[in-house]
């Protein structure tokens, strides 16, 4: 425990690969990760799409900030969502387009045949929807990778299978212990994800309640094959999305939240059986094969929007977490937000319509 590192941050997921990378060759960085490999939990298993409803208006000027960056980067390709609905669904389509009517954010209708021109091939009743055109796929793996190698070169020390089990404010620094070795950092970052709450009762810290909800992601073998270009299919009523997928493949969630611990969480056979449900219901193709199932956990805090800040509480800790299935898709512009926030740096000309202290710790007191 010879070095000390000005900035330790727990977790190398999308959070804290990202602020690792943003932060540069500015601090001394320790990147502590639980696992054998970074990005073991949500980060790689992400259904990978950029989108600016999604998350809600808490989370869209972080996401639309992202965008261009992404985009330069050529880690988006273009993709569309045709948020559809039912008749049951009528309400929380109105009420989508309510939601980010005073934003940049571009909602057009769509009525029957539009939908079908889209490739959707969605059977009678699903007659209504709205196209957000600005949605993309996102390559999620090249994008954590980049970040990392940006770390890494600015000389950041990543370190895995180093699980946090305790933390020590002592004479001004913080004393960590893992299930592999101790070490010191001038500050602490709380980037780990499901296990946000966790390490914050670790260090003593404001006691916010990140819960981790499980979600099912299934990819399917359908006929006919989807067209390459169809949008991401979104219910209004948040029951499934699906989006093609290589050739005649589909991938598909029901779109559950299963509040649980956090662990490396797999699917289970109900929540399967859902999506293939409420899919069939309202899709038109048939199902050949269920060819693999994989579960995430998405960890949100009390109001859903993540949080970016200095704790009050406990000094030199610091909340970059509650990203719910939105770090991906905010990870740039979320990233720069908090290493601002450490640096003490102002905000960067593109994320002018950020608002910093939407994000804060604090509004938990």
């Amino acid at each position: 425990m010879s070095e000390i590192f000005d900035i330790a941050i727990i977790g190398s997921g999308i959070a804290g690969a990202g602020l690792a990378a943003m932060l540069g060759d500015k601090a001394n960085i320790l990147l502590l990760e639980a696992e054998s490999a970074p990005g073991y939990h949500a980060t790689g298993r992400s259904a990978a799409f950029w989108s600016e409803t999604y998350g809600g208006p808490a989370v869209q000027p972080l996401t639309s900030a992202t965008g261009p960056k992404l985009k330069a980067g050529g880690f988006l390709s273009p993709r569309g969502i045709a948020h559809v609905a039912d008749k049951d669904g009528l309400e929380a389509l109105k009420q989508l387009q309510d939601n980010f009517a005073d934003t940049s954010v571009v909602l057009t209708p769509l009525d029957r045949k539009d939908i079908e021109a889209t490739g959707g091939r969605l059977k009678e009743g699903w007659d209504l929807g709205l196209k957000e055109g600005s949605c993309e796929d996102i390559d999620v793996g090249a994008l954590h990778a980049h970040f990392l190698s940006i770390a890494q070169k600015s000389g950041t020390h990543l370190k895995t299978y180093n699980r946090v089990t305790g933390l020590k404010r002592l004479d001004g620094y913080w004393q960590i212990k893992t299930t592999r070795d101790e070490f010191k950092a001038k500050r602490v970052v709380n980037a780990a994800g499901a296990w946000a709450s966790e390490v914050a009762a670790l260090a003593g810290a404001l006691p916010i309640v990140i819960t981790p909800y499980r979600r099912t992601m299934i990819q399917l073998q359908v006929s006919p094959t989807p067209p390459a270009e169809m949008p991401l299919i979104m219910d209004a009523l948040t029951r499934f999305y699906f989006k093609p997928e290589d050739g005649n493949r589909i991938w598909l969630t029901p779109h559950d939240e299963h509040a649980q611990a956090p662990a490396d969480v797999a699917p289970e056979e109900i929540d399967i059986a859902l999506a293939i449900d409420r899919f069939s219901k309202a899709a038109d193709w048939k199902i050949e094969k269920v060819e693999r199932c994989w579960a995430g956990l998405r960890s949100f805090s009390p109001d859903r929007a993540p949080v970016y800040g200095a704790d009050p509480l406990a000094e030199g800790f610091f909340w970059c977490a509650g990203q719910g299935g939105f770090g991906i898709q905010t990870s740039v512009a979320g990233s720069m937000l908090a290493a601002c926030l450490l640096l003490g740096e102002e905000l960067p000309d593109w994320m002018a319509e950020v608002d910093p202290t939407r994000y804060r710790p604090d509004r938990f007191c």
